[in-house]
């Protein structure tokens, strides 16, 4: 008896380092295309390389600024509306119009406005992390306005159509 308990100790012990050998050879075998590309967050570049591909060029808006001429953007959260504070209203029936839209990005969270006929409305909104949405007129009206606030700051975005029909934007800090 007193021989059998190293051999079955020592069995124990080199089936256990087998399986953690087996274990990790797996893992590292299948962890690369487990944890790859298709997990990590897109560019901006890429972004706009993967839509200019899906979207058709005929129902492009006519003008969609570029992205060195608008703000940095603080993403869209996908996810529940009403757990985030975001909104996504949606389309107004009758079909595609011919306004245009622009994505207006600040400290305090990223909203979505279009015009259309000389009056603005507000097509989404998000506030970014540590803000939530205060007070929202999403319009259609000649102006409208989104506040999203923190424990340390208020931001205002209030958006109006110019002469040309773009949306233009003041921020009220």
């Amino acid at each position: 008896m007193r021989r059998r308990l190293p051999l079955v100790m020592a069995g124990w012990l080199v089936t256990g380092a087998l399986a953690t050998g087996a274990g990790v050879a797996v893992i590292t075998f299948l962890g690369e295309p487990l944890t790859a590309s298709a997990h990590r967050p897109l560019s901006s570049a890429e972004v706009t390389a993967a839509l200019a591909r899906t979207t058709p060029s005929a129902s492009r808006p006519a003008a969609v600024p570029s992205p060195a001429a608008t703000p940095p953007e603080t993403p869209l959260p996908s996810g529940d509306p009403a757990r985030t504070g975001a909104s996504t209203p949606a389309p107004p029936p009758g079909g595609p119009s011919t306004g245009r839209s622009r994505v207006i990005g600040t400290e305090g969270g990223s909203t979505i406005a279009r015009c259309d006929d000389g009056l603005v409305t507000l097509r989404a909104w998000s506030p970014a992390q540590g803000f939530r949405v205060d007070d929202v007129d999403r319009g259609p009206a000649a102006r409208v306005r989104v506040e999203f606030e923190s424990d340390e700051t208020d931001v205002k975005i209030e958006v109006w159509c110019s002469a040309d029909g773009s949306p233009v934007h003041r921020l009220h800090d």
